[in-house]
């Protein structure tokens, strides 16, 4: 962001923080570099072991070599993905720590925020400023970094990490944006409240740590489960690939039991008497497959725009109370 095109409080804000703003722009270009370098390194691994002629069962040790080197690649770049996934988990924490300290904090504890209201900037506008850029940045950056990690986790080369998994869905899709919007919220909001940089900081931190771990906790209910029925004593059908499973038991009839009902006692006798005392009829299956990552994803997302909406409303109310 070129601070000749910005005017007033938000050139103001740019050039204070000039050097975090570059140090985190390096960080984040390091972090898409090292990511499309591994890709890079590891494309053609799984091609080299088809065209080497072996078969997975090859015990030769030519194709032994072969196979471990293969997997050794996948297994890197696994690793270096679900480091990244967990850098894309920390990254909102980290914006709101930064917005509640030395954006908002460290102004309002060291006093020199008088300084611009002095200047014909109302507290509104101050605080308007103080959201906007970081919050213009995030949309802008944070989309960037969470397509090039998606681009990546589809290498054919990855043994890639699941949907599902927490720093797979965490870092892709809309909701890493809108995490970093409630971090900056957040972080606002801590500020204006304590007045004190460090314990600002650390407020954000464990809020916005509360709020997805929470979230994650009831994510697979965000959207209606797909239910598989199977009738008893036949074989289970077979789930799609890449699936989330939520949950499973008995059927009675259309009444869904606990799959403990049952099979708690290991004699055959008691199970088949249970069976027949419950009418159970067979054996259900609760789960989400592929395609319920944008559902789930959508749903998630509009849950945290909502409370980063009631969090910056907040902290207006807040500024307005103590400095009306």
């Amino acid at each position: 962001m070129s601070t000749l095109a910005l005017r007033g409080p938000a050139r103001v804000i740019v050039l204070q923080h000039r050097r975090a703003l570059w140090i985190a722009g390096a960080l984040a270009v390091a972090g898409v570099v090292l990511l499309a370098a591994s890709v890079w390194w590891n494309s053609g691994t799984a091609d080299t072991y088809a065209d080497s002629g072996c078969v997975f069962l090859d015990t030769s040790p030519r194709c032994v070599a072969a196979f471990d080197d293969m997997l050794s690649h996948q297994a890197w770049l696994r690793d270096v993905l679900r480091f990244a996934g967990i850098a894309m988990m920390v990254l909102p924490a980290a914006i709101g720590a930064f917005v509640a300290g030395p954006m908002i904090g460290r102004e309002l504890e060291s006093g020199t925020y008088r300084l611009a209201w002095s200047q014909s900037v109302s507290p509104a506008r101050w605080l308007l400023t103080k959201l906007a850029v970081p919050a213009a940045i995030t949309v802008v950056a944070v989309p960037v970094l969470s397509a090039v990690y998606a681009w990546c986790r589809t290498s054919p080369d990855t043994d890639r990490l699941a949907w599902y998994d927490t720093t797979v869905y965490a870092a892709t899709g809309t909701l890493p944006t809108a995490s970093a919007l409630l971090g900056i919220a957040l972080g606002a909001l801590a500020a204006l409240l304590v007045r004190r940089t460090l314990l600002a900081m650390s407020i954000t931190a464990l809020v916005y740590g509360a709020v997805a771990l929470t979230l994650g906790a009831v994510r697979s209910s965000l959207w209606a489960v797909t239910t598989v029925v199977t009738p008893l004593n036949a074989t289970p059908a077979d789930l799609p690939g890449s699936t989330l499973f939520v949950g499973g038991g008995l059927m009675a009839g259309e009444q869904q039991l606990s799959g403990e009902t049952c099979y708690r006692d290991p004699v055959p006798e008691l199970v088949d008497r249970c069976l027949a005392d419950h009418h159970i009829t067979g054996t259900y299956t609760d789960y989400h497959p592929a395609s319920h990552f944008w559902p789930l994803q959508l749903v998630g997302t509009g849950i945290v725009l909502v409370l980063t909406a009631v969090a910056v409303a907040l902290a207006f109310r807040v500024l307005r109370r103590r400095h009306a």
